[in-house]
């Protein structure tokens, strides 16, 4: 299944490795995957940004590979940032887990549900 990345030529250029829109020609299926939080399966949250980061990616991946995909299926992630300051470590470890896939992208800086929780990142994924 083919993910078309768009960026056009009359808007501004993107800051970093993600793609302007991303089109998904005739998918057989869209999964919507809910916010991952920095949460292991036994409850425990990891200490310190990088930790959180990384487990909510894992997290994600799980839910792809559950549902019979992967981060190549990845059309859309949102991902929801507590501190401002976390913004280049976030990029950084996004684009290490991404490796090179330009999928769309949208980063908020919200009051995030348990003060905790340092990042929760959502995604469109189709196959």
């Amino acid at each position: 299944m083919p993910i078309i990345t768009h960026d056009a030529p009359d808007a501004p250029p993107t800051l970093g490795g993600y793609a302007q829109a991303a089109e998904v020609v005739a998918p057989a299926r869209l999964l919507f995957v809910s916010g991952q939080v920095p949460l292991l399966a036994d409850g425990s949250r990891p200490e310190g940004f990088a930790a959180q980061c990384r487990q909510a990616w894992a997290n994600l991946e799980a839910q792809l590979r559950v549902a019979g995909m992967g981060l190549d299926n990845l059309v859309k992630v949102t991902t929801f940032l507590a501190q401002r300051e976390d913004a280049a470590e976030n990029r950084a470890i996004r684009n290490e887990v991404l490796a090179g896939r330009r999928v769309a992208l949208t980063v908020i800086l919200p009051a995030i549900f348990d003060e905790a929780w340092l990042i929760e990142i959502e995604a469109v994924a189709a196959a």
